[in-house]
């Protein structure tokens, strides 16, 4: 137990900072060499003296024992064997401790010389082609001229190298080859006399030889900040990791198992010792060199398999794992094992409705609970008494005796548990709950938070974890407990809205039926009127009168006691008991409204949204919490007793069928005859026809629903929102209607026939064409759909809410002027929905009533929106000034104010919440539900567009579209040239006298005529717009304006509702850069990029000290390259292409602060958002253990929800832990 005394705390750092290893800095880092490529003794399975398992290098393999066993015992600890030379420690030190070759001759690092661009070849300004010649012992390159002609780092073939030598005589000059010779060449850089050359040649430079230079003046600036020496990319000493870290294990046959690594590595060491012997002996050159090169291939295989060449194979022909394979993609140790880890107190099951459940309850099988809570049941059971020690009460749980049940009880008394489903789209997959134990192996769900996770009780699986520390439990329950998270972080609307059963229950309940027994009767009382119901006099449906008394308060706090009659069915008397009466569906201030019930209509499920947002807005989350455990009990119960059924007769085939078929038949005769006497075109003729049939579609439909009795089962279903809708019923009763076929393209071969009657082969054929389509996409889209939102979320996820306001202390707010998203005629989003929960910044004053409504810097509510919406009608005005992410100048992350409200809460955004993966998850979550396929615009040439989740893919990539439209890059007058040959647009612009001319592609066409004026960056033809033309001739607001509306058309398209805001954070993200023109005064070097505030802070700078400032562009990145291109390089490393950014990222000698959220996850530290800021970290309790012991204060009560913000976690949690404390003292 001795070397449990000190706990091991984890060091405490701020960044983390890559460089290039120096010879020095890896034999420090090595605890010996090894020598022999032996691995382990077959007979008596010990580690091999100086082998690559060597016990007195890396330490012993069983704890505090010597390889030869004169040590045993942790006595010895820190002893160093006489006889084996083994250290006595914990066998541990084998997973850490690294050892070491030393190379006969120096190799070359193939990350360094391979990598793309070659960062050898640049700084030696050699080719990579050539410098790859050299490395591999196939050239020559001059070390030394002398007094001959040869130049100083010229390459000489065998031949030239021989001639070279008879010419000049030997020793003349100096050449090499190998590494050793570029290592030689390296050393002799000087890096500032480099630099300065570079620089000044940059000067007059142009065109491909300026790309040249600024790529090695890229290379040489990195080496000389960072303090790495280029002649580090060549290795003199080879580091050997760890053994525990390329195990080998053996078999049951007798074999053994290993890491690919161990067969790399002995064929280093085989190589290296017979090159070692050779040069030894004195072997000819050419043994010599062939040996080196050997060695160089090895020492390649071991770093980057396959990078250059055939990869080294083991049986089998599988090419053998490098040290690089280790780290890529997605089973990569960054992937695998940094990001995404296992964790114990979890197990998952199968999920099973529990309609009985509260909202903020799940039902967690009784055997899972006690195996998740073990260890507190032990604990519990040894407090109590019941087991002396923790082994007897381990026994007891493990026996399950009948004691440990009723601790179990206790235990997970105010414990809550989390729930997940995967797949985790977006962050209400993860949900925390107050367990209650159930019979069974089943999880019990409520059905309410069914819609968050995306469940249904068909065989999902869900997994269940149990927050262990304080802290994670206080979290759990002030923050993830289901009834915090009704809202959508999305569009915040509610997420919790009943469905199915319960819809039609509340729908059935407040259903009025004209006609009906004993209608009108009057009742004294809702309890009257209910017990006639019982008996039978009247139904849930009849229109009763009935007497209301409310006692009401006074303005001055005195009471009234208002009377009254109204006139109501019963099942809404009893449904509005339910509802709060104070929602503004009713006007209370009008006299004689006071008693009239909150709901006196038939209630959908839209209407049931309605009402919930309504609770939401005037009660909060506890209210509605409550309510909508009602609205379900009533639900069930109610559709329970409707006791609705389908039946066939329910399906009543409309009598006008026939005779609207046959009167569309004769349209299509006529149609094709017309096309048959050539007066219509094939395309004409195919528009007709698909008109004619969707027409007589629709007037089928109409006919059906129509004449559907209103109290029909399937129509009340559908009615009600509770399941199928007009179209299902339309395919059931009416006809099928026209089929896609798998282009997408419509058949035009109706389906007359329905469900009901019975499809012929024909018509089976052409129905199942399209679905199987359906299905196959369904898939392809998912996977896509994943991958886009990875992307957006690895862009996106450092942007955290990091100060309140970003334009404290400075003289103007940064604003954005928007207006309606309109598409021609169709309105996309209304100003309204923009400007909601936003920060205005100007003063908006009503000029009717003289009255400011909105003042510059405060948060529009949706209240105060449409009164901001009126003012602004009543100025004649179309735009306002808000502030935007897009604007904000938050050095890292973004501020509250440009950022604006939480959508899951509705009240101004905390610092520390994680928008960015908000953001991500929030257009990624419903990214299956867009569609896949382009649209065939009946086969116009360039007609195609792309649509749905291609098109989103395609903005946020910003890549060219497919079916570009043409821009003009000039304001002017059009001018159409048609010749046979080609279709011309002149833009004349006479102000300046300048005209341009557009070859128009065959198949586009065009949006404007002759004579029209058009500005800068107005579309000539139709199509979607490249956005980097965009952004070079209009700059950067008309950009930012088409990537929002165009991602909002996509979505809304599909009635899936985003906030902007979410799509304004990725566009911040694609343009964040700036690309040097002219450098200036500055330090940047012209053609890279840098970090667009970086720029204008250094302008400002350069300006305040009278020097010329720098010029630079606005550049637009994909999501992928703008990942790429983070200040992190650990979550660079993580996302994608992981050896290219560490080979940049080690030349370069980066730092990582650690600001965002992957970096964090990777070190194992808590993620700097939320909870986990370190604002949040140091909250000490200000009371002594005497003053929280009066204050025994509940603090869970079951039917509350809390709103309460990080710090208010980080306190309770600390409160917690005191007590805690406390009690272990007592």
């Amino acid at each position: 137990m001795a070397q449990l005394d000190k706990i091991n705390e984890p060091v405490q750092f701020d960044s983390i900072k890559i460089g290039l290893a120096s010879p020095e800095k890896i034999l420090e880092w090595s605890h010996g060499e090894v020598k022999k490529p032996e691995t382990i003794n077959y007979r008596t399975l010990k580690p091999e003296k100086d082998g690559l398992f060597c016990e007195r290098i890396f330490g012993p393999v069983k704890d505090w024992e010597c390889h030869c066993g004169k040590y045993k015992k942790i006595r010895y600890k820190g002893v160093v064997c006489d006889r084996c030379g083994v250290e006595v420690t914990k066998s541990s030190v084998r997973r850490e401790r690294m050892g070491h070759i030393a190379l006969a001759a120096p190799v070359s690092h193939i990350w360094y010389f391979k990598g793309i661009p070659s960062r050898m070849g640049l700084i030696l300004d050699i080719s990579p082609r050539v410098l790859e010649r050299v490395l591999y012992f196939a050239s020559y390159i001059v070390l030394d001229k002398g007094e001959t002609q040869l130049e100083y780092k010229q390459v000489l073939s065998e031949k030239e190298y021989r001639d070279a030598v008879e010419q000049y005589g030997y020793g003349s000059f100096r050449a090499g080859m190998g590494a050793e010779s570029v290592l030689e060449l390296l050393k002799s850089i000087d890096l500032e006399r480099e630099y300065t050359e570079l620089r000044q040649e940059l000067d007059d430079a142009s065109g491909q030889k300026r790309a040249r230079i600024v790529k090695r003046l890229e290379v040489v600036e990195a080496f000389r900040s960072s303090g790495n020496l280029p002649e580090w990319m060549i290795l003199t000493q080879l580091p050997v990791i760890p053994p525990d870290l390329r195990p080998m294990v053996q078999l049951d046959g007798g074999r053994f198992a290993t890491s690919d690594l161990n067969d790399l590595y002995r064929r280093i060491i085989n190589r290296n010792n017979r090159l070692a012997r050779l040069l030894e002996l004195g072997a000819p050159e050419i043994i010599v060199r062939n040996e080196k090169r050997m060695l160089q291939e090895a020492v390649d295989a071991l770093i980057d398999n396959g990078r250059r060449g055939r990869p080294v194979t083991g049986p089998g022909n599988r090419a053998l794992k490098s040290l690089s394979d280790m780290l890529k993609g997605k089973q990569g140790r960054f992937r695998q094992n940094l990001l995404g880890k296992r964790v114990d107190y979890s197990g998952r099951s199968v999920i099973v409705v529990g309609p009985d459940l509260k909202i903020y309850q799940c039902g967690v099988p009784k055997e899972m609970a006690l195996e998740l809570f073990k260890p507190f049941v032990m604990k519990e059971l040894v407090n109590t008494g019941k087991a002396h020690n923790i082994k007897n009460a381990k026994k007891m749980v493990e026996r399950l005796d009948p004691m440990v049940w009723d601790i179990l009880e206790g235990v997970i008394k105010g414990h809550p548990v989390m729930l997940n489903r995967a797949p985790t789209l977006h962050r209400l997959g993860i949900q925390a709950f107050e367990p209650t134990l159930v019979e069974g192996k089943a999880i019990r769900l409520h059905p309410l938070v069914c819609a968050a996770f995306n469940a249904d009780f068909d065989g999902d699986q869900m997994a269940i974890h149990l927050p262990l520390t304080q802290e994670a439990q206080a979290e759990c329950r002030f923050m993830l407990l289901a009834p915090n998270n009704l809202l959508k972080p999305s569009d915040g609307g509610v997420v919790a809205v009943p469905s199915q059963d319960m819809v039609l229950g509340i729908y059935y309940i407040t259903q009025e039926r004209p006609g009906e027994p004993n209608e009108g009767m009057f009742f004294k009382s809702i309890n009257e009127a209910i017990l006639a119901k019982e008996n039978g006099y009247i139904t849930m449906h009849t229109r009763i009168k009935v007497r209301i008394k409310k006692n009401l308060k006074n303005e001055d706090g005195t009471e009234r006691t208002v009377e009254g009659v109204i006139n109501t069915t019963v099942g809404r008397l009893i449904f509005n008991e339910i509802i709060p009466q104070d929602l503004g569906f009713v006007d209370r201030t009008i006299p004689g409204n006071e008693i009239l019930p909150e709901i006196d209509e038939i209630v959908k499920k839209k209407n049931l949204k309605k009402i919930l947002e309504k609770i939401m807005d005037v009660h909060g989350a506890t209210q509605t919490a409550l309510s909508l455990d009602d609205i379900k009990s009533m639900g069930y119960k109610q559709s329970t007793i409707a006791a609705m059924t389908v039946s066939i007769s329910d399906m009543t085939v409309p009598a006008s069928k026939q005779q609207l078929l046959d009167e569309a038949q004769k349209t299509v005769d006529k149609i094709a005859r017309n096309y048959r006497r050539g007066l219509v075109t094939e395309e004409e003729r195919y528009q007709e026809v698909i008109d004619t049939w969707k027409k007589t579609d629709d007037q089928l439909t109409h006919d059906l629903l129509s004449g559907l009795d209103k109290y029909n089962n399937i129509f009340m279903m559908a009615d009600s929102g509770a399941r199928g809708s007009d179209k299902q019923i339309k395919q059931l009763a009416g006809m099928r209607g026209l089929m896609a076929d798998t282009t997408g393209r419509t058949i035009e071969l109706p389906i007359k026939s329905n469900f009901r009657e019975g499809l012929d082969v024909l018509e089976y054929f052409i129905s199942a064409h399209g679905a199987r389509k359906g299905l196959s996409d369904t898939a392809l889209r998912t996977a896509d759909s994943g991958y886009l939102t990875r992307r957006m979320v690895d862009v996106t996820q450092d942007l955290i809410i990091r100060e309140l306001d970003c334009s404290a202390n400075k003289d103007k707010i940064p604003f954005l002027e928007i207006s309606e998203l309109s598409d021609g005629q169709e309105k996309i989003e209304s100003l309204q929905d923009r400007i909601t929960g936003r920060y205005i910044a100007e003063d908006i004053v009503d000029p009717e009533t003289g009255k400011t409504v909105v003042k510059a810097d405060h948060m529009v509510t949706p209240k105060r929106a449409p009164r901001v919406i009126k003012a602004l009608n009543n100025m004649g005005r179309k735009t306002i000034k808000i502030r935007t992410v897009l604007t904000c100048r938050s050095k890292n992350g973004v501020c509250a104010k440009c950022y604006g409200s939480n959508l899951a809460t509705g009240q101004p955004v905390q610092i520390g919440e994680a928008v960015g993966i908000i953001a991500a998850q929030s257009i990624g979550e419903p990214g299956t539900q867009l569609t896949m396929r382009t649209f065939h615009t009946g086969g116009v040439a360039g007609g195609d567009i792309t649509q749905g989740l291609p098109r989103v893919e395609e903005l946020f990539e910003a890549r060219k579209p497919k079916g570009l439209a043409i821009l003009t890059e000039i304001p002017g007058v059009v001018e159409i040239k048609e010749t046979a040959k080609k279709r011309e647009v002149v833009v004349t612009d006479d102000a300046n006298a300048q005209s341009k001319t557009y070859l128009i592609p065959y198949g586009s066409r065009l949006k404007v005529q002759n004579g029209q004026v058009l500005e800068a960056g107005d579309v000539l033809t139709e199509g979607s717009i490249n956005p980097h033309d965009l952004l070079k001739i209009k700059g950067t607001k008309a950009v930012q304006d088409y990537m929002i509306s165009e991602v909002q058309r996509v979505y809304r398209l599909q009635g899936v509702e985003i906030q902007d805001r979410h799509i304004e954070m990725i566009v911040h993200q694609m343009m964040k850069k700036e690309r040097i023109n002219e450098a200036g005064d500055s330090h940047f070097i012209p053609g890279t990029t840098v970090d667009r505030l970086d720029f204008e802070d250094e302008n400002e700078r350069l300006i305040a000290e009278g020097k010329k400032p720098a010029e630079g562009t606005r550049i637009m990145l994909g999501i992928t390259k703008a990942s790429l291109a983070t200040d992190s390089f650990l979550s660079a490393a993580s996302f994608q292409e992981t050896t290219k950014v560490l080979t940049e990222a080690a030349i370069n000698g980066k730092r990582d602060n650690l600001v965002g959220l992957k970096e964090n996850v990777i070190i194992g530290k808590l993620i700097p958002a939320g909870t986990g800021m370190k604002r949040y970290r140091n909250v000490e309790l200000s009371q002594d253990i005497e003053d929280i012991e009066d204050e025994t204060e509940q603090l869970f009560t079951p039917d509350e929800a809390f709103d309460i913000d990080a710090e208010g976690v980080e306190r309770i949690a600390a409160r917690h832990r005191i007590e805690n404390q406390k009690n272990n003292v007592l």
